[in-house]
């Protein structure tokens, strides 16, 4: 059986793509707007090696598979290649290579995963979410390169979910939306105080400042973040009213905040930790404060938090754990915080990172010159699935609004929401 056969047995003969070796051996279909190009009789031992549809991807970061095409059109054509591999599906592949001395020697070792995978990925839970760890793995998936991420982010340098108020708003006019729902939530006015966990570049923090003439810090575990923002703050003219630093939020000595936003680092807290995460934000706001928790979710809490033998966990997000916005909620709930609002924006997570794989491909060359062939890699198969992820339910993003009342209930909150819901 040649190379490019025993990807077509994989994939299924309907599948409508055509697969190259360099063996010269062609299957699939001639002229399909996709194809996979394997490189090397290597990238079968990380298909029969690996659980699921990381041997796939490991193939495809260490180039020993090419993707011609649109990613996305390629990974929502090609679910069955990337969905679980089963152990007959596994047998059939062994079988057709039993043939070949270099691909039967190639099925026969086991190759060690492709650099880019996080060193420390897999640990017991127990082990997880120490300072120190988070630091690292906030440090591997952050600490690649400002330029890498204002080319993928475009110029609001947002890296959480947009909110597009309209079908054809820009990437842009969104992340502005974003920020500004988020104040709006949090009834953010001149004078006020905000700190933001987790605050990334600095995004929510500016906005807070500029749009509201709020009084913002942020902090961040990583520290090329931290010193984009400041440079960024001061560079508007800012840095009376926003502060970006580089600790772990736990370090906060501040109090008496009026107001508390968490914008996308919920996922990387740990479910064991959420108690004492929200616990510790509710001490930081005086009564009548608000919160604003906006994290990625699961549709509910039935499965493990995430694989941690996933392409994600491994390659993307070490320790990340996803709960059900119920969870989320009681959590939040038991922390003190009466909810007053919450919402689902997983479709326009979908529209965020179609973006973002657009302004990846438009700056490719660039990307790889500034990172490695094998870290762009990475960012295009993983934000290509997660549109899919989003599209199709796997994964939501909820946006949860809590509120800290006084000793006579009190919440000094409006009797329907004025964010413009």
């Amino acid at each position: 059986m040649t190379l490019a056969k025993v990807f077509e047995r994989l994939a299924g003969p309907a599948a409508p793509v055509e697969f190259a070796a360099y063996d010269g051996s062609r299957s699939g279909h001639p002229g399909a707007d996709i194809r996979f190009d394997v490189r090397s009789p290597y990238a079968v031992s990380y298909l029969v090696h690996s659980p699921g549809a990381l041997g796939l991807a490991r193939a495809y970061v260490s180039g020993m598979v090419d993707v011609s095409g649109d990613m996305y059109t390629a990974l929502s054509t090609m679910q069955k290649v990337l969905g679980d591999v089963t152990p007959r599906e596994k047998l059939r592949i062994v079988g057709g290579v039993l043939g070949d001395p270099l691909l039967r020697g190639a099925v026969s070792r086991r190759l060690p995963p492709p650099p880019q995978e996080a060193p420390f990925s897999r640990v017991p839970a127990w082990l997880r979410h120490s300072k120190r760890r988070d630091a690292q793995a906030i440090s591997h998936h952050y600490d690649v390169s400002n330029t890498f991420y204002e080319w993928v982010l475009g110029p609001s340098m947002a890296y959480t979910c947009a909110c597009f108020p309209e079908e054809n708003s820009t990437l842009e006019e969104a992340q502005f939306h974003k920020h500004d729902l988020v104040a709006k939530k949090l009834g953010l006015k001149p004078g006020m105080r905000l700190l933001d966990v987790g605050c990334g570049w600095g995004g929510m923090v500016m906005h807070a400042a500029k749009e509201y003439g709020v009084k913002a810090l942020g902090v961040t575990l990583s520290k090329q973040q931290a010193e984009w923002a400041q440079k960024a703050i001061a560079d508007r003219g800012l840095s009376e009213l926003a502060e970006v630093r580089h600790m772990d939020y736990r370090d906060v000595a501040e109090s008496g905040f009026d107001a508390v936003s968490s914008i996308g680092l919920t996922e990387h807290i740990g479910k064991a930790n959420l108690p004492s995460y929200f616990s510790f934000l509710y001490g930081k706001l005086k009564p009548y404060g608000r919160m604003l928790n906006h994290t990625i979710t699961r549709p509910d809490n039935l499965a493990p938090s995430m694989k941690q033998s996933g392409f994600i966990n491994r390659y993307v997000f070490p320790d990340g754990e996803l709960e059900g916005p119920g969870f989320i909620q009681q959590q939040m709930n038991d922390a003190g915080f009466e909810i007053r609002h919450q919402e689902n924006l997983r479709e326009h997570y979908a529209r965020t990172l179609l973006g973002w794989c657009r302004n990846l491909d438009d700056h490719w060359d660039e990307a790889v010159a500034e990172v490695g062939e094998g870290t762009a890699r990475v960012w295009r198969v993983y934000m290509a699935g997660c549109v899919l992820g989003f599209e199709q339910n796997w994964i939501q993003l909820h946006q949860t609004l809590g509120v800290k009342v006084d000793d006579e209930g009190g919440a000094r909150m409006p009797l329907r929401p004025d964010w413009g819901v």
